[in-house]
């Protein structure tokens, strides 16, 4: 008799649960490889990394100089000298004798007015005063007359002192007629105006034709004298006592550059200091003076004024660029021999012209980087690409 034997069957649950188990397996398996496979490498010997490059800088020397100790601001220029024309009489304009925009010279003829009124008043006052006159000298003679009777007792000392009245009373309007017609002779020469200085006009406000009254507004013209010329500007008042020290020692240096000029600076003295600080700005005013002779500077005209106190003698500079700001202060990277750099602090005074004068931490000679900190650390290697006061050079060769 033969046997058959029977095989229960199994669920899905069951399938479903060795499925998992099989996959747990092979997870293990691969991670536990994993985990060997790092072992290995980790006690295996490691490869050299390549060394690092080296970085490109621009780089500059240490220089040690005399610095000029200077205050900047912005100036404006302002003539000389400024006369609005007018005219002193009242009248019709009868002559203009310049061009707008024309130099003009001092006592040069600018306008005419009609001096027939005028001319009309002088006669009028010389009649007077010669009528005048002839009625004195009558008065005159009969007080010289009356006098004589008196003395020889034919007339009365009365009737004598009404003689010698009146002939007072006509020299008193012969002086009087006198000034009338000097004043008349002025009024006749305030006809012509000539100008009162040396300088340049501006637009004509009355023209040729018009009838002008004495000191009337708006002026015939305006004239700005602009040889010499000033360049005012203000400066804080904390720097007074300063300027006030070494303006007391020489003349000062007041430099006005031109924006947009290409032909350099206008140089010129220190002229004037304000006697009293404006208190709602705490500034002093000062205005630098300037020949002007090549007409560079013009009235109204904005500049860069820069006045020069001092000279600061052997002064370690760098360019502004190279100096760094960090956790610790100020700081520069200063080049090697080896062509490795470090951080180095130092202590800026004051910046001038986009150089920092260094106080200490630098010596003369030595190269600091300018460009190209930012990839920077110490001890870093770097490679001079340019120098900004000296000849490129590359890495020295080992």
């Amino acid at each position: 008799m033969e046997l058959v034997r029977v095989v229960p069957k199994r669920s899905n649950v069951e399938f479903r649960l060795m499925a998992s188990k099989i996959v747990h397996r092979v997870m293990r398996l691969f991670l536990l490889a994993g985990l060997l496979g790092l072992l290995a490498s980790c006690t295996g010997t490691k490869a050299a990394s390549p060394p690092p490059s080296a970085v490109p800088v621009v780089a500059a020397t240490v220089e040690q100089k005399d610095i000029p100790q200077q205050l900047r601001a912005i100036g404006v220029v302002e003539p000389y000298s400024t006369v609005a024309v007018k005219t002193q009489v009242t009248g019709e304009l009868t002559g203009v004798f310049f061009k707008e925009g024309q130099d003009v010279r001092k006592r040069q003829l600018l306008f005419t007015l009609d001096k027939r009124p005028l001319e009309a008043e002088l006669k009028k006052a010389e009649g007077t005063l010669a009528k005048d006159q002839a009625q004195a000298e009558h008065a005159r003679v009969q007080q010289r007359r009356y006098e004589a009777l008196l003395n020889a007792g034919v007339v009365s000392k009365e009737e004598y002192e009404q003689f010698r009245s009146s002939a007072k009373t006509m020299e008193a309007a012969v002086a009087a007629d006198k000034a009338d017609v000097e004043n008349a002779r002025v009024q006749l020469l305030y006809c012509s105006i000539y100008s009162p200085i040396n300088g340049r006009t501006g637009g004509l406000m009355v023209h040729q034709g018009n009838e002008v009254k004495a000191n009337d507004v708006p002026p015939l013209v305006n004239i700005n004298q602009v040889e010499p010329i000033y360049v005012t500007f203000t400066v804080p008042e904390q720097n007074l006592a300063e300027i006030k020290k070494y303006a007391s020692q020489k003349k000062l240096r007041v430099d006005a550059n031109i924006p947009n000029d290409s032909r350099g600076k206008v140089v010129g003295t220190l002229s004037f200091i304000d006697n009293a600080v404006d208190q709602s700005t705490g500034t002093i005013k000062l205005k630098g003076q300037f020949p002007n002779a090549d007409r560079r500077l013009w009235p109204g005209q904005f500049v860069d004024a820069i006045l020069t106190l001092h000279d600061l003698p052997n002064a370690i500079v760098v360019p502004s660029q190279a100096v760094q700001n960090g956790q610790q202060g100020q700081f520069v990277f200063v080049i090697k021999s080896d062509m490795t750099v470090e951080a180095r602090p130092i202590v800026v005074s004051q910046n001038e012209n986009g150089q920092a004068v260094v106080q200490s931490g630098l010596a003369p000679g030595e190269r600091v980087v300018t460009d190209g900190q930012l990839r920077l650390v110490p001890g870093s290697k770097v490679q001079v690409k340019q120098a900004l006061n000296q000849p490129s050079q590359q890495e020295p060769q080992s």
